[in-house]
């Protein structure tokens, strides 16, 4: 199956190494600000993985729930301390099979949105959030800000490892009409050659906010980052809160 019709892809290539350390932003700010907004509960976090957000937001008593496209990275949020405990929903995001709820917070972070590589799942998506979702709940987006001058640069042939017994490099392509891309990692070693593709349908802010109010959701706050620095046309990132109604 493609990586453009697969909604867990990413978690079949990369379950067994996603929390190497040095890999993935810490993240206690995103918890912090998570509970910060969670209200009374409970919360659903799509796109769960590992764990990473959802196994110490819950360790902070919040009732959390989590929906994931990859078996495989649900077994390895298992293995953690408090990971077993938490409902999960194995499917695709933008259905959002929900365990429970409804929720004062469904959240998406670390570009996750930008997985769903069609438009119209992307819709699917924030539709059904609001579905699940309590009068006046939020939906919290993590993404990045995308910069046309990147895609030139990444356009080239990018060396990522290099052994004694393997080499790694990395390759993008860009639809630039379609706002996708598709990128492959290969790697070379002795018993043969291994390809990890990876494909996202990127937005811009804007884009987004459209999305939301076609759901009927409604921009409340943005912020470049965690810590809530004041977004401007310079921000690499953005954390957006919509509201249901």
């Amino acid at each position: 199956m493609s990586v453009f019709d697969d909604p867990g892809h990413f978690g079949s290539y990369w379950a067994d190494t996603y929390d190497q350390p040095g890999d993935l932003p810490d993240p206690e700010p995103a918890v912090e600000f998570l509970a910060g907004v969670a209200g009374d509960g409970p919360v659903l976090e799509l796109a769960s993985g590992t764990g990473r957000v959802t196994v110490p937001l819950a360790a902070r008593g919040i009732a959390v729930e989590g929906v994931e496209g990859s078996a495989a990275m649900v077994a390895k949020m298992r293995e953690k301390p408090g990971g077993d405990a938490i409902p999960v929903a194995v499917g695709d995001m933008a259905d959002v099979p929900a365990p429970g709820g409804p929720y004062t917070l469904v959240f998406l972070v670390f570009n996750t949105l930008f997985n769903l590589v069609r438009a119209e799942r992307q819709a699917d998506c924030f539709r059904n959030v609001a579905r699940v979702l309590k009068p006046g709940g939020l939906f919290v987006i993590e993404t990045y800000v995308p910069n046309e001058a990147d895609f030139d640069r990444d356009e080239q042939v990018r060396m990522r490892d290099v052994t004694e017994t393997s080499a790694t490099i990395r390759l993008h392509k860009y639809d630039r009409a379609a706002q996708t891309f598709l990128r492959q990692t290969i790697t070379f070693d002795g018993t043969g050659v291994h390809l990890h593709p990876f494909a996202m349908r990127y937005l811009w802010p804007d884009q987004i906010d459209e999305l939301a109010a076609d759901a009927g959701l409604h921009l409340v706050e943005r912020y470049a980052d965690w810590d809530r620095t004041p977004f401007t046309s310079t921000s690499p990132s953005h954390i957006s809160l919509y509201r249901l109604g």
